[in-house]
């Protein structure tokens, strides 16, 4: 029995999440919450024939505390698309929610800035004595299948795409986000032009603006980014029924597994409290913290100019729990 949430159901991103999960067989029950329309979306989603019990709830009635009963795992892609200040304080109080009434859940953090709302949650779940970095993540997952599809582009297959690895460390936002192209399970061709492969670079990094441009500012990354959030989603609910070897980038706090996090730090140069990197899951969340490895000359000079922006971002959301201001 598997109980997932997903907070901000009826929005552009939550709607085809939740629509994800439905589809998902190992999902049994399925809460969803909102301010507006969560119900509609549940009765919508109720009359499709999975294993999934579908209830949905808005605000009135302790509306956070039933929908969020009994999570196991609690997805969060609600806030408003590029507006970081009214985003923090979201996703501060649906944490303050999930550490009250489900602190044993495992929340997966899509509400951007990332790389600042992981942090707010963990500093929420701390001010009430229940944080355990194994269980806090954030979804960096749209970065890689990015990378996935990108690279099939350039070797003209797009049926390569599910096959192609790439793994992205960093965060989750421009400049922080870094393709390990090297380390891609599909090498590039040895003669591609470098200004190919910078170019491949930056839009993995900034593939949301091109989304941004071509629906003409009217939405961002919606679709695909519920698609990246069902897919980690589904690694974190097998993990959880026992099924090993699993590993996936995501954002967390290094704290989550003291020798992999402490080989981190070292392989960085810096003292970090949170970083993306490949992550093996297991039934408590995180199992191991992978290091970066081999890595070129290229990859370290990225990686590098990640990390001040990275460090900001991420003093930002431990700020804003003590002082709401971001």
């Amino acid at each position: 029995m598997v109980k997932a949430v997903v907070l901000g159901a009826a929005g552009g991103i939550g709607q085809p999440l939740s629509l994800l999960l439905k589809a998902n067989p190992a999902v049994t029950s399925l809460g969803l919450y909102d301010i507006v329309n969560a119900p509609g979306v549940a009765v919508d989603l109720s009359h499709i024939a999975t294993p999934a019990k579908v209830e949905g709830y808005l605000a009135p009635d302790d509306g956070l505390k039933k929908a969020l009963t009994g999570a196991d795992i609690v997805v969060i892609p609600a806030g408003i698309p590029r507006k970081p200040g009214i985003n923090a304080g979201i996703v501060r109080d649906l944490a303050t929610g999930v550490a009250t009434t489900a602190p044993k859940a495992f929340v997966l953090v899509i509400s951007n800035p990332v790389n600042s709302t992981v942090p707010i949650v963990a500093e929420v779940f701390k001010k009430h004595g229940v944080f355990d970095p194994k269980r806090i993540f954030g979804v960096t997952t749209l970065d890689v299948v990015r990378a996935s599809t990108f690279v099939s582009e350039i070797f003209g297959d797009h049926s390569l795409a599910p096959s192609v690895t790439v793994p992205v460390v960093g965060g989750h936002s421009g400049v922080t986000i870094v393709p390990l192209l090297s380390q891609s399970s599909h090498p590039l061709p040895p003669n591609l032009e470098q200004s190919t492969v910078d170019g491949l670079i930056n839009r993995i990094q900034f593939g949301g603006d091109e989304v941004v441009k071509a629906k003409d500012g009217a939405g961002s990354a919606t679709l695909s980014m519920a698609y990246a959030g069902a897919e980690f989603a589904g690694k974190v609910i097998r993990a959880l029924k026992g099924e090993k070897g699993l590993v996936a980038p995501t954002y967390i706090n290094l704290a989550a597994d003291k020798v992999g996090g402490d080989a981190l730090k070292k392989e960085l140069g810096k003292e970090l409290e949170y970083f993306s990197a490949p992550v093996e899951l297991g039934p408590n969340g995180v199992e191991k913290i992978n290091t970066l490895g081999s890595v070129t000359p290229a990859e370290t000079a990225l990686i590098q100019a990640a990390l001040p922006e990275l460090a900001a971002n991420i003093e930002k959301g431990v700020s804003f729990v003590e002082a709401p201001k971001l």
